[in-house]
């Protein structure tokens, strides 16, 4: 076998485009590719699927801590083989799903996952598994840890995970940084610097090339500048939007701050069209602390927002529909959530930006 294994030629990576799906599929999915007649939830976290040929197959959603260790991936793994059909696959929210073609099999297969610790949803009109970015682990600028907030909100919210009571799907994200990963979110947690970078005169002209700096920075803040003999760079804090653009391509430029690095929840994004066009989620909370391990603070608005949507939308609404419905009034006051210069757009290019959108003309 080794010298069988010796004499195989490495297999070449494709690097561009997406590898093909098809050999990875359940040989039913394979089979039945666009001849789906209907599909349905038999319960949360697992999803039927109906073929105009009469074969049906039943994939089970399960719930993954997103960033895994080696023995939970042997775990699974062993699990799909054991009693499913060995096929496994990953979604982009590091949810795990598992399909069989045999009804028989789905609750052997519920029973093992739940004993093996693994909540069982995320489907429907749930609170799906949160997206986040890379965090403390192996992201070159973040802030916070966003993979630890998730867990930590996850763990408060294992609730809405593995039942389906909300009024539609609830999408959450994390972000560690302010600019590079992430996305819109019906809640989106995201850091927020308050205070312009830190500069290392001593260091920027060993560490940073500085025209890229200059060039970074979306709002001309930065400017070449000689401190001490040395060439480095200076901030015009009153453009300075404390967006951490500049601290990638130039260390020395430090932005993260114990204190003054806050956490902030946005809410109403939406990146599909089904029921209407994409949206921008918009600022509901600034200031928050960033509280590791836990961090209650964030746990405690993200709930009130989110109890506060179940318990007043109406069936099928998202976040973001149910806020325009409405009104951001009427939001704040329902959530108790404070209205804050924070919410008020001050920044002094404002009006320039605004003069040169296509949307609007003074």
């Amino acid at each position: 076998m080794a010298e069988a294994q010796a004499t195989q030629k490495p297999r070449s990576p494709i690097e561009s485009g997406t590898p093909d799906p098809f050999r990875h599929l359940h040989p039913t999915l394979r089979r039945n590719f666009g001849l789906w007649r209907s599909h349905d939830r038999p319960r949360p976290g697992v999803l039927h699927h109906t073929s105009h040929t009469g074969e049906e197959v039943w994939t089970v959603r399960v719930g993954t801590q997103r960033q895994m260790d080696l023995a939970t991936v042997r775990s699974l793994c062993d699990i799909a083989d054991e009693y499913a059909d060995g096929y496994l696959r990953f979604t982009i929210r590091s949810n795990a799903e598992i399909t069989v073609d045999d009804e028989a099999k789905l609750q052997p297969l519920i029973d093992a996952l739940q004993r093996a610790g693994f909540p069982i949803g995320g489907t429907g009109p749930s609170v799906t598994m949160i997206s986040h970015t890379q965090g403390w682990l192996h992201c070159d600028i973040p802030a916070t840890d966003a993979s630890g907030v998730v867990k930590a909100l996850m763990d408060e919210l294992h609730e809405e995970f593995i039942q389906e009571r909300m009024p539609n799907r609830v999408h959450i994200t994390t972000s560690c940084c302010q600019i590079n990963c992430g996305g819109q979110g019906d809640i989106a947690i995201n850091i927020q610097h308050t205070k312009p970078p830190k500069i290392q005169h001593d260091l920027v002209a060993h560490v940073c090339e500085r025209p890229s700096v200059v060039a970074r920075c979306p709002v001309a803040a930065i400017r070449p500048a000689v401190v001490n003999g040395q060439p480095s760079l200076e901030v015009d804090e009153s453009k300075c939007v404390a967006c951490g653009a500049c601290y990638p391509p130039c260390p020395p430029m430090q932005i993260n701050d114990p204190e003054h690095s806050k956490i902030a929840i946005w809410v109403g994004g939406n990146h599909a069209n089904a029921r209407g066009v994409p949206t921008f989620h918009k600022l509901a909370v600034a200031g928050l602390p960033n509280n590791p391990p836990r961090w209650p603070e964030v746990a405690e608005h993200v709930k009130r927002i989110l109890y506060t949507y179940r318990d007043n939308a109406r069936d099928y609404e998202r976040v973001g529909e149910w806020i325009e419905r409405i009104g951001w009034k009427r939001f704040f006051e329902l959530t108790g959530l404070p209205f804050t210069k924070h919410h008020i757009e001050n920044w002094k290019g404002s009006r320039y930006k605004l003069n040169t959108s296509a949307h609007l003309r003074f």
